[in-house]
């Protein structure tokens, strides 16, 4: 789909029963095409992308640069292949960059990281594996390489056609950018922005400290910018980015109360916290039994990232008993 003209919008399969496309985006220039996230390293994947290319007339050799918002397996998993096949330049965030070796190569280490974070924040031992090893499954999904080119945010990636200026915005991952094309007011926001679903925010060994408060910084900063159009990673294109970024805020502020509401008379781990919370309500809602092992993690991970936010500004109390952190409310 030709989204404006010089900018298409291609559409990738995931792997994964009943799991949204990925967008990426091919965007003219004068000096060969960009082309914004890469989806999974499937032979579908493969298929569509080339299938959709040859639609508008081109090839993968016209694809000249390759930018990825974040090394997720959905944006990144094909950047190895068609860089190796057709010469394009990657170019990634450099903390994206240093995570990769970890995440995709020698995931040794990681993997003992993410058991002892499960452990200390109250997973029980006969759960621990599921949730250590849930995401182990997409590195089959990843042909791993380095980019050519790293930003850290402010730099301009221009087409001679497009000037996008790179914005750091960390919080669903910690090297995400999104892409503002100020003349144009085109806003290519990747995860970080997605106009049905919230995206997941939460602490784990790669995520630094405080990825919530970093999420919430970088909405403030985009809620500022003149866009007219937003190009996201997923779902489809929309117009009003103020109007959604307040309900991204109110939706962390709702979870931040029902968080608050649960650990107000007595202290519990991130772990406990979770298994109480109503999860997934941007398709119905779900019970955490019926969460799959991937998604209990991730709630963990969204739960801690709240409390620790909480413990940031003074409203939560954190103690260690027995090698577990426990969380109160004490404001």
């Amino acid at each position: 789909m030709e989204i404006i003209p010089g900018i298409y919008q291609f559409k990738l399969p995931l792997p994964i029963p009943n799991a949204p496309d990925v967008n990426v985006y091919l965007i003219q220039g004068d000096r060969g095409w960009l082309l914004v996230d890469v989806g999974w390293d499937t032979q579908e994947a493969f298929d569509a992308l080339d299938k959709q290319l040859k639609e508008i007339g081109l090839d993968f050799k016209d694809i000249a640069q390759i930018v990825v918002t974040h090394i997720h397996p959905d944006h990144y998993g094909l950047a190895g292949k068609v860089k190796q096949l057709f010469q394009a330049q990657l170019t990634l965030h450099q903390i994206e960059k240093d995570l990769i070796e970890t995440r995709y190569i020698k995931v040794d280490h990681l993997l003992q990281e993410v058991a002892d974070w499960l452990r200390t924040n109250g997973t029980p031992e006969d759960e621990l594996p599921s949730l250590q090893r849930a995401s182990l499954g997409v590195i089959e999904y990843v042909t791993p390489t380095l980019p050519e080119l790293t930003v850290s945010g402010g730099e301009v990636i221009s087409t001679g056609l497009f000037n996008f200026e790179v914005l750091w915005t960390p919080g669903h991952f910690p090297g995400h950018i999104c892409l503002y094309e100020r003349e144009k007011r085109i806003l290519i926001s990747g995860d970080h922005i997605l106009p049905l679903t919230t995206s997941n925010v939460g602490i784990h060994p790669q995520s630094g400290s405080s990825p919530l408060d970093g999420y919430l910084n970088s909405l403030t900063k985009l809620k500022e910018l003149d866009v007219d159009l937003v190009l996201p990673a997923h779902e489809y294109p929309f117009r009003e980015l103020r109007q959604r970024i307040e309900e991204l805020f109110q939706h962390h502020r709702e979870r931040e109360a029902a968080i608050v509401d649960l650990i107000r008379d007595k202290p519990k781990t991130a772990y406990q916290t979770a298994t109480e919370i109503p999860w997934l309500a941007d398709s119905g809602g779900a019970t955490w039994q019926s969460l799959s092992p991937l998604n209990k993690r991730l709630a963990v991970g969204e739960t801690l990232s709240h409390l620790e936010s909480l413990r940031g500004k003074g409203e939560v109390h954190k103690t260690h008993q027995e090698n577990v952190f426990f969380y109160r409310y004490s404001k």
